[in-house]
């Protein structure tokens, strides 16, 4: 053979080769966009965590319409929905669901073990019975946790040093929420050493809120403590409006609604937390197995204090809770 010949015959075998691997790559690519299904019990499609959401998906290079599709399902703060947002996955087959709300991660992991699930806001995913422990999750199951019930403790902290008079605090929760059960057992034990007597309400839904409300007058109570999920997300316009018209100050979890006028609040960015589980579905739809990503737990808390509402209550905040502060509304 001339070398002339050998040469077309390496040319040509390269060339096979190449088109060999170019049909293996494209046998490995889906078929159109990948589908995420989002299950948002108390966000809709057009909140904060929604857009931060979407933009980590857009850092990530994915191109909505293109490459991805986001199907967006919003309970309004019903957890007697969550069956409906998991009744069709089955058939819908998303590539990955991504959750906010531990009712509706529950629901998702009933409804299937092989669809990776992300968590973006789950509270206690260990305690609640999601997954195996946050370092090896174990199944289909990973993403984050915003560590409702570890920070419950530090919000009484910071009330108690907001209000150093405080001593009679009412808690309102909803029994319905699996990590709240948890959060009052905390609160009860953290209470004798802080100095402060806690009164313990149920609110469900707005009704039971308002019920909740009236019966603060048959008392003296300095302060309102609302152990936050996602009814109480949905109603906090609500209590917010109703703490004002008590004149009590109210501590709560999210920034949002200490600008609404609660005193003080304390917990995690929830948007960069909802950026954040877009890091974990590209890592997935890139052939991560969930059941080995750890759950990352936060290392950022936001403290935001408004002192219009302290100054409309009389309320003197002490210095050291105003240098501490990441925000002071004024």
């Amino acid at each position: 053979m001339s070398r002339a010949s050998r040469t077309l015959l390496i040319a040509f075998a390269v060339f096979v080769t190449s088109i060999w691997a170019a049909e293996g790559i494209y046998a490995q690519q889906p078929n159109g966009p990948r589908h995420i299904r989002v299950l948002a019990l108390s966000l809709s499609e057009q909140s904060e965590e929604a857009k931060a959401f979407r933009l980590g998906l857009r850092d990530a290079g994915y191109t909505e319409g293109r490459d991805i599709l986001i199907e967006w399902w919003y309970g309004a703060g019903r957890y007697d929905r969550a069956p409906e947002a998991v009744a069709d996955l089955a058939q819908r087959k998303p590539d990955v669901i991504v959750v906010e709300g531990t009712p509706a991660a529950l629901a998702a992991k009933n409804a299937t073990n092989t669809i990776p699930i992300v968590l973006a806001l789950v509270g206690d995913p260990v305690g609640s019975g999601l997954v195996k422990s946050l370092a090896r999750p174990g199944g289909n199951i990973t993403g984050l946790t915003n560590q409702t019930v570890d920070l419950a403790t530090k919000r009484l902290q910071l009330l108690k040093e907001a209000i150093p008079g405080a001593r009679r605090v009412v808690v309102i929760f909803n029994p319905e929420t699996p990590p709240n059960h948890v959060i009052v057992s905390r609160l009860k034990e953290a209470a004798p050493g802080l100095g402060v007597e806690l009164k313990f309400i149920a609110a469900r839904n707005v009704e039971e809120l308002h019920a909740a409300f009236s019966g603060l007058s048959r008392a003296k109570v300095d302060a309102l403590f609302i152990v936050d999920d996602a009814v109480m997300s949905t109603l906090a316009d609500e209590f917010v409006s109703l703490g004002r018209k008590a004149q009590l100050p109210i501590v709560y979890a999210h920034k949002p609604v200490a600008k609404k006028g609660a005193l003080l609040s304390y917990a995690v960015d929830h948007p960069s937390m909802f950026r954040r589980a877009a890091e974990y579905v590209d890592k997935i739809l890139k052939g991560a197995n969930p059941a080995e990503l750890p759950i990352e737990q936060p290392t950022k808390f936001e403290l935001v204090v408004n002192l219009k509402t302290a100054k409309a209550l009389g309320i003197a905040i002490p210095e050291s809770i105003l240098v501490g502060a990441d925000e002071v509304i004024r």
